[in-house]
């Protein structure tokens, strides 16, 4: 009973906020709170302490990415553009405004973190305040800390 119930004639008893068989699913919602105080962030369910998303286009530990949504590159367009190139509509506000995510400049698109790590990850093309393109990628880790890789 993993330390989380006593075992009794061969069945385990688990012990208050533990449940199944061998009292490996924990009845704690607090790893799925969502930033916004939802569990799951509305999109799914907890279940043993983990959220199971059910709406397909969320996913992430709270499910709170989401991949195709319109919005994660467009959302974060301004205070990427400011931190990294100190121009934009937030170049005058961005330090109050454009803190809340860590920022990393990568020489080239080939150094942009791919597909495939744990972290959900968007990859994002915008157009800057002067027409031109820049890229860069943004992600959550499973602490809920915004990774954003820009090229330079």
């Amino acid at each position: 009973c993993p330390g989380n119930g006593i075992c009794k004639c061969r069945v385990c008893e688990c012990f208050p906020n533990f449940t199944g068989s061998a009292c490996d699913c924990s009845l704690d919602t607090a790893p799925c709170m969502a930033s916004n105080g939802q569990i799951c962030n509305g999109r799914g369910t907890c279940e043993c302490g983990t959220c199971n998303c059910t709406d397909p286009k969320f996913q992430g530990p709270t499910c709170e990415m989401c991949q195709t949504c319109l919005g994660v590159c467009a959302e974060h367009k301004d205070c990427v553009q400011c931190r990294a190139f100190n121009k934009g509509d937030k170049k005058e506000t961005c330090s109050q405004e454009c803190m809340h995510f860590n920022m990393t400049r990568v020489e080239s698109r080939d150094k942009l973190p791919q597909p495939g790590q744990p972290d959900p990850l968007s990859h994002c093309k915008e157009k800057d305040v002067d027409d031109c393109w820049f890229y860069f990628t943004y992600s959550v880790n499973s602490n809920g800390e915004a990774n954003v890789h820009v090229v330079e």
